[in-house]
């Protein structure tokens, strides 16, 4: 029985061998098979156009590629603008339009006058208390008028408006502008130096806001 058992063990050994060798293929596959030579080597796509690059050649590629940007442009000349590029042969797929909304404008005003002669002594009173102010020119329902102070945020106004009720202000309040237009920006993030030239060379009536390196936006 025992030694039935030791030629068991002795065959099964030997059978592992021959099928880790790869003797029992294609039969029994050895194992790993597709990790090894060659059919790594036959697995790979296109392996001819694999080439190996040093660090500092690597580093040089990732250099040379840089962020162009143009703007802003208006709604209407944004298309005029992204016609340019595609008259110049730059492929639609190597920019990217970005919006952008300029933060909202808030006034300590003074107004709306029914006349010039009105806002003359309100003008005035702010001289003889030593304040600055701006005649407001725009938009139509705010004319004429006075800012005494312009804030980004409503809170900063109307700390403004506090400040200026210490010096003596009594008929000021605060008013938000118009939101600013939509600001629109042609972005090429990762153009090469082929790309870059190409965009650098694109100017004149059709593109009014050249390409230029990208920078950061709030």
């Amino acid at each position: 029985m025992l030694r039935a058992l030791v030629v068991l063990l002795v065959a099964a050994n030997l059978l592992f061998f021959a099928w880790s060798r790869g003797w029992l293929s294609p039969l029994l596959p050895p194992p790993h098979q597709g990790e090894r030579e060659p059919e790594r080597l036959a697995a790979q796509i296109k392996p001819e156009t694999v080439r190996i690059q040093t660090p500092q050649a690597a580093s040089a590629a990732a250099a040379a590629i840089q962020c162009l940007e143009a703007g802003p442009f208006s709604d209407a000349d944004v298309g005029i603008a992204e016609a340019a590029l595609l008259g110049a042969g730059v492929s639609a797929s190597s920019w990217v339009r970005d919006q952008v909304q300029q933060p909202a404008i808030w006034l300590v005003y003074m107004g709306r006058f029914a006349d010039a002669a009105a806002m003359k002594i309100k003008e005035d009173e702010l001289k003889r208390l030593k304040l600055p102010y701006d005649e407001v020119k725009a938009p139509a329902d705010l004319t004429p008028g006075i800012a005494l102070s312009q804030s980004g945020s409503q809170a900063a106004a109307e700390a403004s408006l506090l400040q200026l009720q210490d010096r003596g202000v009594r008929t000021a309040r605060v008013v938000a502008l118009p939101p600013p237009p939509l600001q629109h920006w042609l972005r090429a993030p990762q153009a090469d130096p082929d790309l870059q030239a190409r965009l650098l060379a694109i100017n004149g009536p059709t593109l009014s806001s050249p390409f230029a390196p990208c920078k950061p936006r709030r």
